[in-house]
């Protein structure tokens, strides 16, 4: 029997496959790595989003309005400290003041803008 007659894979044709399916399995570890920072980015937004509702509820559960222009400060939430500004401004409803509330994060800080009575 000559060697013509056997089946199977050459030595070129498992390389090849061996190329295929390295790249796919690589294509899968950048995908995960991607998820995984993404996930992490949500992650921070989500927390800084309730912190700025956190600081906003603290304004407009308290009787006295805020100060006009900005304030700056920082507070714990989530066992993280978190850097936070405030700009207070008003609107032309003389009864209304406008608040706008910044969370630092890593990448874009996390804004929130509430309406309250200026008295």
């Amino acid at each position: 029997m000559s060697g013509r007659d056997e089946r199977g894979f050459t030595l070129i044709e498992m390389l090849v496959a061996l190329a295929v399916f390295s790249l796919a399995a690589l294509a899968l570890l950048r995908l995960e790595g991607a998820t995984v920072r993404q996930t992490g980015e949500l992650d921070e937004r989500m927390m800084a989003q309730l912190v700025a509702r956190n600081l906003a509820v603290e304004m407009l559960t308290d009787p006295a309005p805020p100060p006009l222009g900005a304030s700056a400060g920082e507070t714990v939430n989530g066992g993280r400290r978190w850097r936070w500004s405030r700009l207070t401004s008003r609107t032309p409803d003389q009864r209304l003041v406008r608040v706008d509330i910044s969370v630092a994060t890593s990448r874009t800080p996390s804004v929130l803008t509430i309406v309250r009575p200026a008295i």
